[in-house]
């Protein structure tokens, strides 16, 4: 079975994008465990999403989906930006309704992270970082 470039391209993008997601995940677990007993699970969340989140977002923009122009690079941020708050709103209310069922946040993260994972494939490819052609500017000489 002879597997198609564009195939190959898709799958390792995925294992970079895992690799990304992973640089979030386990940074922002850490440190949700780790601060949650001092200042709350709300707080201690949002810290440790916020490290997380900085590090997805270099490794997802420059090297996951190859951003390489700046004014793309802009206009992707602010996608990612909007598109990560809600993810926190979400991502808050998830591991909320978990502990109220009795799942801790221990193993409430990898739950949401589950989720996470496809949910934010899906759109950085099709919406956050996908290439979209600008219009060039018109210059008029007087």
């Amino acid at each position: 079975m002879v597997i198609k470039k564009k195939t190959k391209k898709l799958f390792l993008q995925i294992a970079e994008y895992m690799v990304a997601g992973g640089a979030w995940f386990w940074s922002a677990y850490l440190i949700t465990l780790l601060l949650d007993p001092y200042i709350g699970l709300g707080w201690a969340n949002i810290i440790g999403n916020l490290v997380g989140v900085t590090i997805n977002y270099y490794l997802s923009a420059y090297w996951v989906f190859k951003t390489s122009n700046k004014k793309h690079a802009v206009h992707a941020s602010w996608k990612y930006i909007v598109f990560t708050a809600a993810n926190f709103v979400l991502s808050a209310y998830m591991l909320k309704a978990l502990r109220g069922v009795g799942i801790e946040p221990a193993i409430g993260q990898f739950i949401s992270a589950g989720f996470f994972t496809v949910w934010n494939f899906i759109w950085y490819k099709t919406w956050v970082f996908k290439e979209t052609p600008y219009a060039k500017r018109i210059r008029h000489h007087v």
